[in-house]
């Protein structure tokens, strides 16, 4: 490698190739492709081709990528802690102070929303994490009948979308009309159910119900899968119960598995976003996410109290950051060796009961929830199944032909489709430089493409805002359909580099090394070697990528204006209006998209076996 920091590779010549003697007489023992190599390099326009005359645009393309990264990610958060301390200075000239740090914490609710924050998380997380542990390990070390069923159901989960199921669980559940409640009055002769979906338990019901489970069994799963069946097999030898073998020896090996997963798990839980925002009001239960949008709802938007609030949130969180990229560095707990062995665990008269338990569970997160949903589209009024006419067509037909409606698919299309074509160009390029390189700054550059799914949507959203409304260069951009691009492209930037990355290590080298001996540019191999053989993961990144942006609102709300919202956005909007019917259609249209996305996406991952889609 030189110190001018470039990536394109030397082609090695044999020792024979080395000596000028021997280069003269072209020694027949040498290789082919050695000898290949020296004729290209001795050649009178070997110079202009040669690898060292690369390194300085190779050095200046990664340092392009590296500068686009620090633009989009890091320069974004330094405006919001810049924004915080602004002050007013004399003639309104700009100066800093704490001023806004010391009032900010008198806003109306602003303490409150911390608080109750961290304390749903605390809740979801003791329910959610021991029963994804559970699950998995079921499913993958034990005889459980119906796994490939079981594990449909969660993937399911965790692509719904989880404002539409939302839909249906208010459907189900709301304490006036909700069809539980009505049920149970009937029952039982009394006049009023007992659930209630707007309350905090109805809150941690919803997101337990939504992808707080399904993603981690999602995480878990492979690494109970790849577990050496040995060590197990060892404690049951020993007369260790299965309990205790779980407890005992289970859990303790796959513990840095389980760390990340729940460092993971906590980050995006804080995000949450669109459930707060319409099962909170009611009862005046705001989190952070929401309180932030709310004060930026105001007439006038009160900026800096929702900066405050933000960078507030993001302290708190600087731990779990760097403990995510602590552990996701560590290497020092080996599952799989080369004696592995997967030990099956017989559950005897327990395989059914545990079956029947867990695909009632599946089945009330992912098909309750839908059925409600496209249930609510063809009532006459959301949730009144007493109505001498209760079903009608009229919503789907009224959704349908409404030109916001009509503008809002299109800016979904759009945003979806851009944010999955520019962000699979962006993630391989940023990935063939972490891993096919050895450019000086490319652990800066992998740190940047994982701090986006370190941070809430929320407060990203909050930082492109900074940079939209405050940089004239960007001003422009603001109420575009770009803004929701570049946006969406950064919400996944973290999962589609990682997936790309663990494939491209997979690739030799030798197609590339051809490349550069025959006068390739590192451009030239990238588009024309690099990508093509990653194609079948592209696709799979960019569908993924798709999705994401078709359901995202958290990372948007801030950047979203009337001729730019998405569907998402639009459904929102029909929610918090009270045009529940509405809503319900948009949707139903939200979950067909995502999911035949999503169905897509897993079957190239189970065609090509790519980690993490399988």
């Amino acid at each position: 490698m030189s110190r001018t920091g470039g990536w394109a590779p030397l082609p090695r010549l044999c020792a024979a190739e080395r000596s000028p003697a021997r280069r003269r007489r072209r020694d027949a023992s040498c290789s082919e492709g050695c000898a290949f190599a020296m004729a290209e390099v001795a050649s009178p326009g070997a110079a202009a081709r040669s690898p060292f005359r690369r390194l300085r645009p190779g050095t200046l393309g990664a340092s392009v990528v590296l500068l686009v990264m620090l633009v989009l990610v890091a320069y974004p958060l330094v405006l919001l802690v810049e924004a915080s301390f602004l002050v007013e200075g004399a003639g309104g000239a700009k100066a800093y102070g704490f001023e806004l740090w010391r009032t900010a914490w008198d806003a109306p609710g602003l303490v409150p929303s911390i608080v109750n924050t961290f304390y749903r998380v605390v809740v979801t997380e003791v329910i959610a994490f021991p029963a994804a542990i559970l699950i998995a390990w079921a499913v993958a070390r034990t005889d459980l009948p119906g796994k490939k069923l079981i594990d449909a159901f969660f993937w399911i989960a965790f692509f719904l979308p989880a404002l539409p199921v939302l839909m249906g669980w208010i459907l189900l559940f709301d304490p006036q009309y909700g069809l539980a409640n009505q049920a149970w009055a009937y029952l039982f002769g009394v006049e009023k159910g007992p659930f209630d979906i707007y309350t905090f338990s109805g809150i941690i019901f919803a997101h337990i119900a939504a992808r707080s489970v399904a993603a981690k069994y999602i995480f878990l799963s492979p690494a109970f899968r790849n577990l050496d069946g040995a060590m197990e097999e060892a404690s049951r030898i020993a007369g260790a119960s299965p309990l205790r073998t779980l407890l005992r020896i289970v859990i303790p090996v796959l513990m840095p598995a389980f760390l990340i997963t729940l460092c993971i798990s906590l980050i995006h839980s804080l995000e949450s976003f669109e459930i707060e925002l319409v099962l909170g009001p009611p009862t005046n239960f705001y989190v952070f996410s929401t309180k932030i949008y709310q004060f930026i709802q105001e007439d006038p938007p009160m900026f800096g109290v929702a900066t405050v609030l933000g960078l507030a949130i993001l302290a708190s969180m600087l731990p779990l950051i760097f403990w995510q990229q602590y552990l996701s560095h560590q290497r020092s707990y080996v599952t799989v060796t080369s004696h592995f062995s997967l030990n099956i665990l017989r559950l005897r008269g327990w395989r059914w009961p545990t079956f029947a338990t867990i695909a009632a569970f599946g089945t009330l997160i992912t098909v309750v929830p839908v059925v409600f949903l496209v249930m609510g589209t063809f009532m006459s009024l959301y949730g009144h199944f007493g109505l001498a006419e209760a079903w009608t067509l009229d919503h789907w037909e009224t959704v349908l032909a409404d030109p916001p409606m009509l503008r809002a698919t299109g800016n979904t299309l759009i945003m979806g489709g851009a944010a999955a074509l520019f962000g699979v160009f962006w993630y391989s390029l940023v990935a063939y430089i972490s891993v096919r390189t050895r450019f000086a700054a490319r652990g800066v550059l992998d740190f940047l493409s994982w701090l986006p799914a370190s941070l809430p949507g929320i407060i990203l959203g909050l930082a492109l805002l900074w940079v939209f409304l405050n940089v004239e260069l960007f001003q422009p951009l603001y109420g575009t359909i770009v803004v929701l691009v570049v946006a969406c492209i950064l919400n996944s930037i973290s999962t589609g580099v990682q997936l790309v990355k663990s494939n491209m290590v997979q690739l030799g080298r030798d197609l590339e090394e051809a490349s550069f001996i025959t006068g390739g540019s590192w451009a030239y191999t990238f588009r024309r070697i690099v990508l093509p053989l990653l194609g079948p993961v592209l696709i799979a990144v960019g569908l993924l990528t798709f999705v994401s942006a078709a359901r995202n609102v958290s990372t948007i709300a801030m950047l979203v204006a009337s001729d730019n919202r998405p569907l998402a956005m639009l459904q929102v909007d029909h929610i918090v209006d009270g045009t529940f019917e509405a809503g319900a259609v948009v949707g139903v249209l939200i979950v067909l998209l995502t999911l035949g996305i999503a169905v897509i996406a897993r079957m190239i991952g189970r065609r090509f076996g790519f980690s993490g889609l399988r």
